[in-house]
């Protein structure tokens, strides 16, 4: 039996073929995400984290969604550091008056400090396990990977890292506070003139003190360490 085939029958056994191969953006997407979190995370010092454009966001696909790990980790975590600046302003003291003066404003600031520390790792956890959670071909995880690292990971360890040794700080200032009260009879504070009867007092107070601007520069530390990861510098 000869069986003669059509030229439209050929066409229309072919439509589909060809559809489901033009259909197939992933490669395209995927070398686009890619692209993107080397030249825009990745290679710039610091940390950045643009937002997409509606053309990056369809250039990426479902990468989109990927990408939003990243961001919304980035939102909640300014969201949670936000107050850092106050609190740090709030907790400056100059003078062992300004110690004795301002417990309540220590021991708030430390609330604040300890409630920013959990929010952050609320955070943290909770992008981690997006993150693990993804499916991502190896060439893709590979640079994914460097910039969760640098925008999630990196920021985040640090922050919770120098918040401690702020708390560190305010802890030893608190200390001084409370010892000053203790011994309000051996002790005489005059503006920035300090008094003391005993020696066995202005020798324990000294170490206090001494303790407490020890802490002061490993905050000053901490803070350049901070600086370094956010910028880059």
């Amino acid at each position: 039996m000869n069986v003669s085939i059509r030229p439209h029958w050929l066409l229309a056994l072919a439509l589909p073929l060809a559809l489901i191969a033009c259909g197939d953006n992933e490669p395209k997407q995927r070398a686009a995400f890619s692209e993107f979190l080397q030249t825009r995370i990745i290679d710039k010092p610091g940390i950045h984290v643009p937002k997409l454009n509606n053309e990056q966001s369809e250039a990426f696909g479902p990468y989109t969604e990927h990408y939003a790990v990243i961001t919304d980790f980035n939102g909640a975590m300014d969201n949670a550091v936000k107050p850092l600046g106050n609190l740090l302003q709030k907790g400056a003291v100059r003078s062992l008056g300004d110690i004795t003066a301002r417990r309540d404003d220590l021991k708030a600031v430390q609330a604040g400090l300890n409630d920013m520390g959990s929010q952050l790792q609320e955070q943290k956890a909770k992008a981690d396990s997006a993150h693990a959670a993804l499916k991502q071909p190896e060439d893709l995880k590979a640079v994914y990977d460097k910039a969760y690292e640098r925008t999630v990971t990196a920021p985040a360890d640090t922050f919770l890292q120098v918040l401690p040794q702020i708390n560190g700080t305010l802890d030893s200032s608190l200390n001084v506070a409370n010892y000053v009260e203790a011994h309000k009879a051996q002790i005489e504070i005059n503006g920035a003139i300090v008094k003391v009867n005993d020696p066995q007092v202005q020798a324990e107070l000294n170490t206090m003190l001494q303790d407490l601007t020890n802490q002061a520069k490993t905050v000053q530390q901490a803070q350049t360490q901070l600086r370094t990861v956010m910028l880059g510098r």
